[in-house]
């Protein structure tokens, strides 16, 4: 079967790789094709073989009568000559290249306007869409495309509502941040516009001298309310450390700040410390914290403390829960515990499974009665229950009386395994979850159980875990033992923050943590929040003060540590550091408040043995350039006059001296003069102002310039040590007066007045001024120190140009100068004057030449064109 379609398009194909004349065979064979299509029935096209065989012949009978009616030559190829002669066409045209492509594209899209080069690059640089636009909806038919189509569809959208607040969110903070900056930069502006007169920070020894100056700087201090609270009773606490005298009670002093703040979440945080560290701390446990803490005494008697100030604010919840609903809550007028439970639990009933087992006292549940009266920490009131119920309880009443009446509440070995086997056969599965509870608290049973029935708040779960928490050197180590390093790790990483939710709840996290006698590390979570950091700082003290706070052996150490090699986990809390960050935001408003916290670390150590209070003093100097206010400085009469560290008892000539030492490693000579000044050490004091005086001793005086401060600080040292004495050696002494008597010289020489500053250059005896004096110069020079023999040069050559400007003015005089006659020179003229000056020029020259120091070598060459001149 020949389908005439195919066989037309496959001799159009064929025909295209032969010539013109082909072309036209094949439409004449084409036009034939087509009549003989509508000339064949149908059926024959489908089933009759003799088609093809006239079709066969119709083309033979056009052919011959094509090539009987024109003179081109007959051609005769086969398939394949007519694919080679094809290809040979097809080589012989010229390839297209890509250059030529770019030329013509670019001329037909210039026309119109477009670049292709840019086009190109922008079509390059597209990327995908930065938004997430939902997919296209396909057809219903397509169950699977349809659902996938929505899954990816829901997950778009919550990427793209995602993206949407973290933009959101990122831009508030940003706002948020720029607000806080210009804050800062608006109470910077403001402090510059107050000023401060030097006599504001003089110090005073009246005892409320920081409290009064706190006041009068309200307006620049950097301290808010809270903080200025916290800094004023940190200031008392260490007037009465210093004087040696009854040192009073830090938390109780910051209890009071808490009250006074008003916030409820403050004043309960600050509770919470103030139980907690109510523990016996015996000289028999050890003197460091990491040994009180690790003693088992003293865990028993932090869970003891732990588990009151949980009990005492449940009595408070009753308390206040009962006195909101009276009519309901009936409580008439008996006091006592197991009243109040009673008046509570109709207010709120019990929460029971079916039935209560075991009777009921008092129309309530009797295990529900006694579960509250545990749980306020009555154990009279409980004891009342069980008194009551008798015989119902069966063998509880025994083990409930041991239990009371045991010195540190728990069972004896034997009544122990009895009642947790009694608790895994029967209670267990009981019906009543305050059976269950109270048989946990008294027999420590399954301390896995958290009791969700009737434990709804984080206070109750403390006080059940609390309650399982056994020491943790008994020889149980079975697992339904419960120690407070598990009961640490469960809290602390198993839960952490997220499970808290710390950041929403810090007062909770904070509580968690500390309840569990997890000081280091509530505290340093508490840190981390800006708004709570004081009260985190404050918290440390008084744990360190206490020796309750583990710091690391390295003060440079992360802010919260642990030992790898302590099996109890304790974490460490680097208290230096913490100190030092909260103190960096107020430091350079408010020094003397941030003295009285660094006194705190008097008896830490540097990684090189320094102590660390006067290390932070150190830098708080360097940072603030308050030497006066904080170590004192000296008057003329060469008293010294106190500064703030002296309240503090220290040895201030020795602090002093480090902050000295410090100045001058960081470079800042200048400062350290007048440190060392105030530090009695004389001779580094000279030292120093000899190798500052010997760089600006020839620049010329200029007002507010270095040298002329330089100048001053000399001055009033030379008074002072003129007048009172000095302990400096005797070359460095020298040394210093010699640097201010060419200072004298060189003001001269900018002045104009050249006979003075020569006579003063004669008189320090530096330069031979005649051909006898050359070789004793020579000789004493070697005694001069590096910084004389620096100013060597200019001294030449000023001294020089003094001979040479009086060596032109004698000349261009016609009247004998007056020099000659006071100098004692025979009248000789001005010739004899004029060869007295070269003189001096000439033994002052043969002096620099014999000097066994390499002069500059442009200070020679002026020095003999000098010379020259005077010829």
């Amino acid at each position: 079967m020949i389908n005439l379609v195919w066989l037309e398009m496959f001799f159009q194909a064929l025909f295209n790789h032969i010539g013109f004349i082909s072309i036209l065979v094949v439409c004449e064979f084409q036009s034939a094709l087509r009549k003989k299509q509508h000339s064949i029935p149908l059926a024959k096209m489908n089933g009759d073989t003799e088609g093809f065989t006239d079709l066969l012949q119709q083309a033979e009978q056009l052919t011959a009568e094509m090539d009987s009616g024109t003179d081109l030559p007959h051609v005769e190829r086969n398939l394949q000559q007519i694919l080679e002669a094809g290809q040979r066409l097809l080589t012989r045209t010229t390839p297209v290249s890509q250059d030529n492509i770019d030329v013509q594209a670019s001329i037909l899209l210039g026309s119109k306007g477009f670049v292709l080069p840019r086009i190109s690059e922008r079509l390059e640089g597209l990327r995908a869409a930065t938004t997430f636009e939902p997919l296209e909806p396909v057809r219903e038919t397509d169950i699977e495309g349809f659902l996938r189509n929505e899954r990816e569809n829901a997950l778009l959208a919550v990427i793209e509502q995602t993206r949407k607040n973290t933009f959101e969110e990122v831009d508030k903070n940003n706002w948020e941040s720029m607000e806080n900056e210009w804050e800062k930069e608006k109470q910077k502006i403001l402090n510059s516009l107050l000023g401060s007169g030097l006599e504001s920070f003089e110090f005073q020894q009246d005892p409320e001298m920081i409290i009064s100056d706190s006041l009068l700087n309200q307006g620049r201090s950097s301290l808010d309310h809270i903080e200025m609270a916290y800094a004023r009773e940190v200031f008392v606490y260490n007037e009465h450390v210093i004087d040696n005298g009854i040192l009073p009670s830090l938390v109780d002093m910051f209890v009071k700040v808490a009250t006074n703040i008003g916030d409820q979440n403050v004043l309960d945080m600050w509770q919470l410390v103030q139980c907690m560290i109510e523990i016996p701390l015996g000289q028999t446990f050890g003197s460091q914290p990491s040994v009180i803490r690790k003693n088992s005494q003293i865990q028993a008697h932090f869970i003891s403390r732990a588990k009151h100030y949980l009990q005492q604010n449940y009595v408070r919840y009753l308390e206040k829960t009962v006195s909101s609903n009276l009519r309901q809550a009936q409580l008439g007028g008996i006091p006592g515990t197991y009243n109040l439970v009673h008046s509570y639990l109709n207010v709120k009933p019990p929460v029971m499974a079916r039935s209560s087992e075991d009777g009921e006292l008092d129309k309530q549940p009797v295990w529900a009665l006694l579960f509250y009266c545990l749980r306020c920490g009555d154990l009279k009131a409980a004891k009342h229950v069980v008194d009551r119920a008798g015989n119902q309880l069966g063998d509880f009443p025994t083990y409930f009386n041991e239990y009371v009446n045991s010195v540190d509440h728990k069972l004896a070995p034997g009544s122990d395994t009895k009642i947790k086997l009694q608790y895994r056969r029967v209670v267990k599965n009981c019906s009543d979850p305050y059976k269950r509870a109270v048989y946990c608290v008294i027999g420590c049973c399954d301390w896995t159980d958290d009791h969700t029935e009737i434990l709804d708040k984080i206070d109750d779960y403390l006080w059940m875990k609390l309650s399982h928490v056994q020491d943790q050197g008994t020889t149980d180590t079975s697992q339904d033992q419960l120690t407070l390093t598990t009961l640490q790790k469960i809290l602390y990483e198993d839960y952490g923050e997220s499970h808290f939710n710390g950041y929403q709840q810090p007062f909770l996290y904070f509580q968690v943590l500390f309840i569990t006698c997890q000081f280091e590390a509530a505290i340093e979570f508490l840190s981390r929040i800006e708004s709570l950091r004081y009260h985190a700082v404050h918290i440390a003290l008084v744990l360190y003060e206490m020796k309750m706070l583990i710091i690391p052996p390295n003060c440079q150490a992360q802010l919260l540590s642990q030992d790898p090699s302590d099996s109890h986990g304790l974490k460490r809390l680097n208290i230096a550091r913490l100190v030092m960050m909260y103190t960096r935001k107020f430091e350079a408003t408010d020094p003397r408040e941030a003295l009285q916290y660094f006194y705190f670390l008097r008896n830490l150590k540097t990684p090189t043995g320094d102590d660390l209070f006067k290390s932070c003093v150190s830098e708080l100097v360097l940072e603030t350039k308050e030497f006066d206010m904080l170590l004192g400085r000296l008057e003329k009469d060469g008293s010294r006059k106190p500064g703030a560290i002296d309240s503090f008892k220290q040895d201030t000539q020795k602090i002093t001296e480090m902050v000295a030492k410090d100045t001058e490693a960081k470079g800042l000579f200048e400062d350290a003069v007048r440190l060392y000044d105030l530090a009695k050490d004389h001779e580094k004091a000279l030292s120093l102002m000899n190798k500052l005086l010997s760089q600006v001793v020839s620049i010329a005086p200029s007002p507010q310039s270095t040298r002329d401060r330089l100048t001053s600080i000399a001055l009033n040292m030379a008074e002072r040590y003129t007048t009172f004495g000095h302990e400096a050696s005797q070359m460095t002494t020298k040394t210093f007066f010699l640097l201010l008597d060419l200072i004298t010289f060189f003001n001269f020489c900018h002045e104009g007045a050249i006979t003075k500053a020569l006579d003063v250059m004669q008189g320090i005896k530096i330069l031979p001024f005649s051909a006898e004096e050359v070789d004793h110069r020579v000789s004493n020079f070697k005694n001069y120190s590096d910084e004389i023999r620096r100013c060597l040069p200019d001294i030449l050559l000023a001294t020089m140009n003094i001979l040479l400007t009086q060596y032109n003015n004698a000349r261009a005089s016609t009247i004998q100068s007056p020099m000659s006659l006071r100098r004692g020179i025979e009248d000789g003229g001005k010739d004899s004057y004029l060869n007295y000056l070269r003189n001096q020029a000439r033994a002052i020259i043969m002096f620099a030449g014999m000097l066994p120091y390499r002069l500059p070598g442009d200070t020679n060459a002026r020095l003999v064109q000098i010379d020259v001149l005077m010829s």
